[in-house]
């Protein structure tokens, strides 16, 4: 181990900040030199070699230094920290049943539960030939489960802020032998104000530690933050800052909020694509597009932050398994979802954060694979959006048209949204009310002589039979006799309730008792 890390110390300057080119050599895997239980799950994995940040970061976070890191996403960041990590806790490994021998030894921070849970599975296939144990916690789960497993002890922490506060408060999780931290996807959050929780965290842990640190973007608070928690840390850029990957064709259509349905379609149906990523700003607005895109056909499901956790993997999974085509959502699937083979995302709605755009587009054309990146501008709030993406990503956006079919049924008048005019079929064709003075006259009237003509046009009808009523029932002939007086005699009688009635005791209370005669065991004198 000290010759590798004498060896590595080499590969691992202060500061990586250039970006690189073609040239660079990428290295293998087989080149680390990593434990032979992390190489055999490497291997079984097909990971053969690297991705720009996992060559340059590894070697250094193998040495034991802080590290800043930005990178595109999908670039295997990932695997950039845990392989690293995992190498250097083995010192730690035993297979005792005692959670004392087990204390949590690397903590990583993420901003949102499915990347929480990816990131855990991830670790657990690398370290699967190991005896080190991991966990992950996040909210929206019981925490019974949770606290179970926090009690056995677990080396690797995987944790959302939140519920990691949680288990901190009810003393499930200490961190006073935490050796590395990673905060991953570190600008989103702060983006969702995650700021005071983690400085909360870490003050927990030891002032001795390795921090890692990894985003796609790098803005000027996380450089503040950087400067408050990290130790001379190593930069590491792969990438110009805020770029996006150069594998993902990035389209900018203007298209007017009533008609994005049906360029969706249209776009789907001219490109050939299976599925997609379609990301709306808000949650009630993805429910129901999510609804709307299932009645028009197109098998669908929405994931955002009202649904419980167990929907939100359902929908994953269910995405993931090529049982629906899109995926409706909100930013809450913006960062760091590793899917495999999504050909293209589409942004219904542009984001509020131009940073978000390149998260976004990032669910797509991952792993060097090919994607398409299809955005729709509706009004004037929509470019000022776009000139803010503009300035980040360093790009001028050129807007196009979308090329409807002319054989394309027109999906705006179909389902059960309403656009505000009725629709009167007639041989076969939807045709809107166009009469004079906007329909009320000269429509109205023309609408009336084909009602006529349809109702002449009908073929008679057969008289309708009785056989769904009910039978008659026989009246009782007491109700159909006249009405006869009562006799004198008859009237003074009392009714025969009331003659059965017994006679009115003397009002005594309820509560007075009869006296009870008792025998007296002494003669009064």
């Amino acid at each position: 181990m000290t010759d590798l890390n004498t060896e590595l110390n080499t590969l691992a300057p202060t500061e990586i900040s250039n970006e690189l080119n073609s040239d660079t050599p990428i290295m293998a895997f087989a080149q680390l030199q990593l434990a032979a239980p992390l190489a055999r799950a490497v291997a079984e994995m097909g990971y053969e070699s690297m991705t720009p940040i996992q060559a340059q970061a590894i070697p250094v976070v193998i040495t034991g230094k802080d590290v800043m890191g930005a990178a595109q996403t999908g670039t295997g960041k990932t695997a950039a920290f845990s392989l690293p990590l995992l190498h250097r806790l083995l010192k730690h490994e035993n297979s005792s049943t005692s959670p004392a021998r087990h204390p949590v030894r690397a903590l990583v921070l993420l901003p949102t539960r499915e990347l929480a849970d990816q990131v855990a599975q991830q670790v657990k296939l690398y370290a699967k030939y190991t005896n080190l144990r991991s966990a992950v916690v996040f909210g929206g789960m019981d925490m019974k489960p949770q606290t179970l497993e926090l009690k056995r002890g677990v080396e690797i922490l995987v944790a959302t802020p939140g519920r990691l506060l949680d288990h901190i408060e009810a003393k499930n999780a200490v961190l006073n032998q935490v050796e590395y931290v990673v905060l991953d996807e570190a600008d989103r959050m702060l983006d969702i104000g995650f700021l005071p929780d983690l400085q909360r965290i870490l003050s927990y842990l030891p002032k001795q530690r390795t921090t890692l640190l990894f985003s796609a973007t790098f803005s000027p608070e996380i450089k503040r933050l950087a400067s408050s928690y990290l130790q001379n840390p190593v930069t590491i850029e792969v990438a110009r800052a805020n770029a996006t990957a150069s594998t993902v064709e990035q389209h900018f259509y203007s298209v007017p909020e009533d008609e994005k349905r049906h360029a969706l379609h249209q776009i789907l149906k001219s490109r050939g694509m299976k599925q997609a990523f379609v990301f709306v700003n808000s949650k009630l607005g993805c429910a129901r597009l999510a609804r709307t895109l299932e009645r028009e056909g197109l098998k669908t499901t929405a994931l955002h932050g009202d649904k419980s956790q167990d929907e939100r993997l359902k929908a994953l999974e269910s995405f993931k398994k090529g049982e629906v085509d899109l995926l409706v959502c909100t930013d809450v699937a913006a960062r760091g979802l590793d899917i495999k083979d999504v050909p293209c995302v589409f942004n219904f709605d542009i984001p509020f954060n131009a940073e978000d755009y390149i998260h976004r587009i990032g669910r797509t054309g991952r792993a060097g694979a090919a994607g398409l990146a299809v955005s729709f501008v509706g009004g004037n709030n929509d470019a000022r959006l776009v000139g803010d993406i503009e300035k980040l990503i360093k790009t001028k956006i050129e807007l196009e048209a979308v090329e409807y079919d002319e054989d394309a049924p027109d999906i705006r008048k179909q389902g059960r949204i309403n656009d505000g005019r009725r629709m009167y079929s007639h041989d076969g064709e939807s045709k809107p009310n166009t009469g004079g003075d906007n329909g009320r006259s000269g429509g109205r009237a023309e609408n009336r002589g084909q009602r006529e003509d349809s109702y002449a046009a009908r073929p008679s009808r057969a008289p309708r039979s009785d056989y769904g009523r009910p039978a008659q029932v026989a009246r009782d002939p007491f109700f159909d006799k006249p009405y006869e007086p009562t006799a004198v005699g008859e009237a003074a009688a009392a009714p025969s309730w009331e003659a059965s009635a017994k006679p009115a005791s003397r009002s005594i209370s309820a509560n007075i008792k009869h006296k009870v005669k008792v025998a007296a065991l002494f003669r009064a004198e």
